[in-house]
């Protein structure tokens, strides 16, 4: 099917609008032009700002069934038109159309929860009485919008993680500008024509493509903006915390994930579970399989059977269906995996399986015998690369496993419930998956790290939570 785009156009406010100055998207399988968006200015982002601010006493003053109705019509748009929605994901990101598809299946939950949600933004009662003068007093705290919320999302999910960020926003009766990755613009602009037809009053939802150098300073220093919900890597992260100011917060910065598997696993499933963690999306995803610490005793076992099971994976043109790796996003960020992987080699890692690249591609690839302080152990590799090490013991599993500065997801594959509850306990990550890769997550679930991984918690309901305040209601009674 042919793609239908958006006309070089960007949404500001409600409205579709173009610019002189334009920004080429490419499919980075092949470097083909795509389309164009819109650069927009520092003007265009004031102007997105002021908007806000009539937008967000629009949002907060929608009724409950009405924000509800939005996002089910929202919803509904997407998935009726889920594959132009996957193809477009596909042609400018790195999935495979397979891949692309899921997203846009999990686009349209992520979207369907926040209706739901929309009805349990709730308060409590408060017993005032509990402190001696006050039994005359009796009242409650609810929850009220924050206003105007900024949102920088990546690449990786270009769909998905902007429902992420919309869709709580409009259930709780914000406004909110939303800033995409300048690699795949197309696919959030998609998001907001199915907002426009579902009937959206106009300055609630902004999605300004541009520059991020050019318009990231004055969306996150502007003191309107009263949140920021950024996705993206940790350096970035860093920068805007220091910029920000007094606002909420909330960030996801990527991970360097670990899997334990231990002796006693089924271990065909912790195989088959490893490898698709490690090489979904070209392994551009925060919640990727990077580590893998397997007991002694399987290792062997393990390496040649995740070698195998590696060497089915078909890279290639990712519309075909039989297709199931794609590139990475572009060739600078393909040079910069194999520059890690050649790295790793001349200091003694082992090249089990791939290593090379082919334009913007990688092979999927798989390194044994890596030092533990290496690069490519400690950062987050962001590619098709995968480390598996062997240990002597759970204790140094987790030890090994909690040694670098990121904290997202892990994993532990046992059948000894005894084991899994002390890896539960003393794992350093913000979730912890349990005969499972670490790369698992439900929209629904509160989803964050601690360390390097970021601060707050992503997920519906936790994203609410964010994207409100409490207020404090007492009656005194005479």
């Amino acid at each position: 099917m042919d793609l239908k785009l958006m006309n070089q156009k960007m949404y500001l406010a409600g409205q579709w609008v173009t610019r002189t100055e334009l920004i080429e998207v490419t499919n980075p399988e092949d470097y083909s032009l795509i389309d164009y968006v819109p650069a927009a200015s520092k003007e265009d982002m004031i102007y997105c700002i002021e908007r806000a601010k009539l937008g967000a006493k629009t949002s907060a003053s929608l009724p409950i069934h009405e924000r509800m109705r939005l996002l089910h019509t929202a919803a509904d748009h997407v998935q009726n038109d889920s594959e132009r929605y996957a193809i477009t994901i596909a042609s400018e990101g790195s999935k495979t159309i397979q891949e692309a598809r899921k997203e846009v299946s999990r686009a349209v939950e992520t979207l369907r929860i926040s209706a739901e949600q929309a009805r349990r933004v709730e308060g409590r009662t408060i017993p005032f009485g509990q402190m001696p003068g006050s039994e005359s007093r009796h009242g409650y705290y609810y929850r009220f919008p924050i206003g105007i919320i900024a949102a920088i999302t990546p690449f990786n999910d270009p769909l998905n993680l902007v429902a992420h960020k919309i869709g709580p926003a409009i259930a709780s009766g914000n406004a909110i500008i939303v800033k995409p990755a300048s690699e795949t613009p197309i696919s959030a602009l998609l998001l907001a024509e199915a907002f426009d037809r579902a009937g959206l009053p106009e300055n609630i939802l902004s999605i300004v493509t541009g520059y991020g150098a050019e318009l990231g300073d004055i969306l996150v220093t502007h003191p309107s903006v009263r949140m920021i919900s950024f996705t993206g890597g940790r350096h970035i992260g860093e920068t805007i915390a220091k910029k920000a100011g007094l606002k909420k917060l909330s960030m996801e910065l990527g991970s360097n994930s670990p899997v334990i598997v231990l002796k006693d696993a089924d271990l065909e499933k912790a195989v088959s579970s490893t490898v698709s963690g490690a090489f979904w999306a070209a392994g551009q995803n925060c919640l990727s399989v990077q580590r893998i610490y397997v007991e002694t005793e399987i290792y062997s076992s393990f390496v040649e059977r995740f070698v195998e099971q590696t060497q089915k994976i078909k890279c290639g043109k990712k519309l075909l269906e039989e297709t199931s790796m794609g590139p990475l996003i572009n060739e600078k960020e393909a040079k910069r995996v194999e520059r890690l992987i050649e790295e790793a080699s001349e200091r003694g890692a082992v090249i089990e399986i791939g290593g090379r690249r082919y334009g913007s591609f990688v092979e999927p690839t798989v390194l044994t015998n890596v030092n533990r302080l290496d690069p490519i152990a400690q950062e987050e590799i962001f590619g098709p690369v995968v480390l598996i090490f062997s240990v002597g013991s759970l204790e140094v599993a987790i030890a090994e496993a909690n040694s670098v500065d990121f904290g997202l997801q892990a994993g532990i594959f046992t059948n000894n419930l005894r084991a899994a509850n002390k890896a539960i306990a003393e794992l350093e990550v913000g979730g912890v998956m349990v005969n499972d890769s670490s790369d698992f997550r439900i929209d629904a679930m509160p989803f964050g790290g601690i360390k390097g991984s970021g601060i707050g918690r992503e997920g519906i309901a936790a994203a609410i939570d964010d994207m409100t305040e409490q207020k404090v209601v007492c009656f005194l009674d005479d």
